[in-house]
């Protein structure tokens, strides 16, 4: 075989090697592998009306703006592994941490920021959605050399309910990925860390655990309680507010 031969075909397998880095960068592993959510969607208010033994639980604009404000203010930035399909690119630990905005080493991480590339993290509530966008910072190595990124990401947050464990969960998925100043070379790469990284380390967030308000309540002149469980779960999401209608399934018990 010449020269020519051999450095042709090295060329075609190196261009093929390369291009199947560049899709499990881009692409990553089947959603059949990641975890499925948990529970089900929660669907709109019954148009015939709320059954019998529903409560609502109305949360304002207000609300989701102070809660942020008090993790930024009070806590630490949350922070979590830089991640492709699930696996840490740096064997780091998800959990919180004070760092510079740029530090000398490349900890593959995401940082959720208050504020930064002209937009304010938050949760708002329009259009019948629920939409949350997020400034983030990070860092990361690829292919050797270390990247310090920041950014903003659009997500959408989705409302889920799981009748086994109680509770009402929110699941963030994140539409879009916004760099600042990264090379082309790398910003599409970067971009799906970051995406898969919301996605699979935030999920799935807690909104309300059915033990917070169901009851159990002792009635003295019948010598017996009263009981409650979460039936059903549904949502309504109008400008600035979210309210939750809980439906509740009532049993007495009688003491012995």
């Amino acid at each position: 075989m010449s020269k020519v031969t051999t450095f042709i075909l090295g060329a075609i397998i190196g261009a093929l090697i390369g291009a199947g880095v560049i899709f499990y960068f881009l692409g990553g592993v089947p959603s059949a592998t990641l975890k499925p959510p948990p529970g089900n969607p929660i669907q709109a208010p019954d148009p015939n009306g709320n059954p019998p033994g529903t409560a609502a639980v109305v949360l304002d604009q207000q609300f989701f703006d102070t809660v942020l404000t008090t993790i930024f203010r009070d806590m630490n930035a949350p922070a979590f592994p830089l991640t492709l399909t699930g696996q840490n690119l740096n064997q780091t630990t998800s959990g919180y941490k004070n760092v510079a905005f740029f530090q000398n080493e490349c900890d593959g991480k995401i940082f959720l920021l208050p504020e930064g590339s002209g937009v304010k993290t938050s949760v708002r509530l329009e259009n019948n959605r629920i939409n949350a966008p997020l400034a983030f910072r990070g860092s990361t190595t690829i292919f050797g050399t270390c990247y310090q990124f920041s950014g903003w990401a659009q997500a959408s947050l989705n409302l889920r309910y799981d009748s086994e464990q109680q509770t009402v969960f929110g699941q963030i998925e994140v539409e879009t990925v916004n760099l600042d100043g990264v090379t082309p070379l790398v910003s599409g790469i970067i971009a799906r860390f970051v995406q898969a990284s919301l996605n699979q380390r935030v999920n799935p967030i807690v909104i309300l655990r059915g033990q917070q308000i169901a009851v159990s309540l002792p009635i003295a002149a019948t010598d017996g309680t009263l009981n409650t469980k979460v039936k059903e779960v549904r949502a309504d999401i109008k400008e600035n507010a979210l309210s939750l209608y809980i439906n509740f399934e009532f049993s007495g018990t009688r003491a012995n």
